[in-house]
């Protein structure tokens, strides 16, 4: 009998003892992070709400309690008694029964009252059928990709139930190692802004986090052939774990299972469905470009149907010797700053990703507040001894300026701007604007991904501002809902009549201008004097949108039947940069991020920034706190232990 399987009959009899006696176990298992414990007395379970919280307590781990299969009511008889349970103003809109986990999936447009306090309506339901219920939100915005995504893993049940229980018995595995050490490798993002990529190792465990490319930089990946990374194979690693969804820190996952790897990746369930939404339009973007994808769609799924989500805040097991803890980042939807506990109180390192500090529009500030933390790698993205950005209320009213003067001209307010996060902040300051008359009411029209990333976000209002968060509970007053935005859905003639129309405000993706309907836009609005774009986002050096910030006005154009000439387009419209809406921290806010962690960190890794950045906020950090600092290149391993 292997160690695992010993664990889990050792379990067995100990949950068991620890049960009233008219209450069975039939089984115990390891799904991922999770123990599942089947019972023929689901509903016994259920009247005593305090059970599972003791068990986990006791045996310091996460439980699931699961009906056997055979003492199941019937899907039809369990329908209508489910449902009488529910108040029904929670809106249920689908009932899903799973017969093999025992477990039905209500989806409803308010899940709280589904859960009720303190889980109280499902427990409830449980009594009633004994089937185990799980609660999803009702997208507000129907949301293609989160119904595909829910879709695609519910066809592949059987499949992940296999993964988690492969998952879960690594996890659970003996130690094999009496060495202690913890080492981080760079293998990206390191004096440059773009490819994040890391390998974080223990005796036992490789743990890589993040995996992107790098904007406007073809080619560019991250090192993952090189001995340091991947060692024997991509099947060394242990787990991912990803940060957030923009591509240059998730683009590449995908390539991870093409080169063999078969394990966990560890994010938020917001970052999962917009991981997908922006890896196939990766995929979308190269074959449109001519260029080779790197990898297939069914690559994009297989890191989906991998995916193990957690919520903030919930320490989960990834490998025998080391916890993971993700927390709110404030960058953009689901980003999360990752917590490592490695060994028994042997060491901690925090992984910043990409943070905002302050609270925005969008989301609550960065959360660095850890029981323990000796190293951060910290993003520098502004880490420049100029690199202040101007205050949110100040940049608001700027563009509000840039807007009416535009308006005034008769001509439209371009805006490049990032799918995800930078066009949800744009849409909340251009509805508040428009709704307390300071600047006139006009169509916004979004184009690209942007209606579909704002979907997503009414999707998961729980990890968005708190004020944010009611408004989009009460339907009437979701301000994505309002009656000025426009989802252009892709096509030309629909650009055209945009272009030649009234005037108007256009948010579109490529956010650095490094290809996709933005180019359009261009073509359309460039040549009008009277009408003006608005950086309001950062631009990686090497970006078309960086040149254009500093001062071209020919462009190259290979589209064809363009209004460009040999190639080449003529830019008559103003451009305007707009700071202060960047989902990262300027240069205090991270300098006030490591100043009110408490305990402060050891040693600092200064990553995710042009070199100067990088080498002035590690200088600055030293100086002001008096800690051990570095600015790394990429392919540098430290020792920490």
């Amino acid at each position: 009998m292997s160690k695992v399987d010993q664990q889990l009959e050792d379990l067995r009899a100990e949950i068991t003892s620890e049960l009233p006696s008219d209450i069975s176990v039939s089984d115990v298992k390891y799904e991922g992070p999770e123990l599942v414990v089947y019972t023929r007395d689901p509903k016994k379970f259920a009247r005593n709400g305090d059970l599972i919280r003791q068990l986990a307590s006791q045996l310091r781990k996460r439980i699931t309690v699961r009906p056997d299969p055979d003492v199941l009511s019937r899907p039809k008889d369990a329908r209508d008694e489910v449902l009488d349970v529910i108040p029904e103003e929670a809106g249920v809109t689908d009932l899903d029964f799973h017969a093999d986990t025992g477990e039905v999936v209500i989806e409803a447009e308010k899940p709280g009252m589904v859960i009720g306090k303190h889980g109280s309506t499902l427990r409830e339901i449980t009594q009633e059928v004994g089937w185990t219920p799980e609660v999803v939100r009702t997208p507000p915005i129907e949301s293609s990709t989160v119904s595909n995504v829910r879709n695609f893993l519910k066809q592949e049940r059987d499949d992940r139930r296999d993964i988690l229980e492969k998952v879960g018995r690594q996890i659970h595995r003996e130690e094999m190692s009496d060495d202690e050490y913890v080492r981080v490798t760079t293998l990206g993002c390191c004096r440059e802004v773009g490819r994040a990529s890391f390998i974080l190792s223990t005796p036992e465990t490789r743990i890589l986090i993040d995996c992107g490319d790098k904007p406007g930089a073809e080619g560019e990946v991250p090192y993952l052939q090189v001995e340091e990374a991947l060692g024997a194979g991509a099947s060394t690693i242990d787990a991912v774990v990803l940060t957030h969804a923009h591509l240059d820190h998730s683009a590449l996952i995908p390539l991870l299972f093409k080169y063999g790897y078969d394990g966990p990746i560890y994010t938020t369930e917001p970052t999962r469905d917009l991981m997908g939404l922006l890896q196939l339009d990766y995929l979308d973007v190269a074959a449109k470009e001519g260029r080779a994808p790197p990898y297939e769609s069914e690559m994009v799924r297989e890191a989906i149907k991998h995916t193990i989500p957690l919520e903030y805040g919930d320490v989960t097991d990834i490998a025998p010797d080391v916890k993971l803890t993700l927390h709110n980042a404030g960058h953009i939807l689901g980003s999360a700053v990752s917590h490592f506990h490695i060994g028994d109180g042997l060491y901690n390192v925090a992984f910043s990703g990409d943070i905002h500090y302050d609270d925005t529009r969008l989301f609550n500030g960065a959360v660095n507040d850890f029981p323990r933390v000796e190293t951060l790698i910290l993003e520098s993205t502004y880490g420049g001894r100029n690199d202040y950005q101007t205050d949110q209320e100040d940049s608001e009213q700027r563009l509000k300026e840039v807007i009416n003067e535009t308006y005034e001209k008769g001509g439209k307010v371009l805006i490049p701007a990032f799918a995800v996060g930078r066009s949800q902040e744009m849409m909340l300051v251009l509805e508040e604007a428009m709704r307390s008359g300071d600047i006139p009411e006009m169509p916004v029209h979004l184009d690209g991904m942007i209606w579909e990333a704002t979907a997503i976000h009414t999707t998961y209002p729980e990890y968005l501002r708190d004020d944010l968060r009611d408004r989009i509970f009460h339907e009437d007053e979701n301000p994505f809902l309002a009656d000025q935005f426009n989802h252009i859905d892709g096509g030309e003639e629909e650009r055209r009549e945009v272009a030649d129309g009234d005037q108007c405000i256009i948010l579109s993706t490529s956010g650095m201008v490094t290809g996709g309907p933005i180019m359009s836009w261009l073509e359309h609005i460039g040549p009008d004097p009277d009408s003006r774009m608005v950086f309001v986002g950062y631009q990686a050096q090497g970006t078309l949108g960086r040149r254009i910030q500093n001062g071209w006005d020919e462009i190259p154009m290979n589209r064809g039947g363009g209004r460009g000439r040999n190639g080449k387009l003529s830019l008559e419209l103003d451009v305007e940069t707009v700071d202060g809406f960047s989902g990262h921290a300027d240069r205090q806010g991270l300098m006030n991020f490591v100043k009110t962690m408490n305990p402060r960190p050891e040693k600092v890794l200064c990553v995710h920034g042009d070199e100067s950045s990088v080498q002035d906020l590690s200088s600055s950090l030293y100086h002001e706190f008096n800690m051990r600092t570095f600015a790394p290149k990429n392919l540098e391993t430290f020792r920490f232990k």
